[in-house]
């Protein structure tokens, strides 16, 4: 199977985007402030650690480019948005860690 998106490579963070999909908006609203201020944490931490890597990775950079067009379903609302956009540019294993633990939490 072809992985076009950056979360893809994860099959847990693939399914916690298709999970998060299925929730009602203001559902979707609350965990993605949440997420938002998880993230916001662990740049915090990596800014006092100053341990933030070089890259990103190409498929994180293209998604980031192309987050203007707004085709994907969590473009349409700004929360959700957000807290994608910041998990995004975060150390590869935090996201991994953030992405579980959702999983984790949302999985019926």
């Amino acid at each position: 199977m072809y992985k076009r998106r950056w979360y893809d490579k994860y099959i847990d963070a693939s399914e916690t985007i298709d999970l998060l999909k299925n929730l009602e908006e203001e559902q979707q609203k609350l965990i993605a402030d949440d997420v938002t201020n998880i993230a916001n944490s662990i740049k915090t931490y990596h800014k006092e650690k100053e341990t933030i890597p070089l890259s990103i990775g190409l498929q994180r950079v293209f998604g980031l480019y192309n987050r203007g067009k707004s085709r994907r379903w969590y473009d349409k609302t700004a929360e959700i948005n957000k807290a994608i956009l910041n998990i995004s540019t975060l150390p590869e294993q935090d996201y991994v860690n953030i992405m579980e633990g959702l999983h984790a939490v949302l999985r019926p």
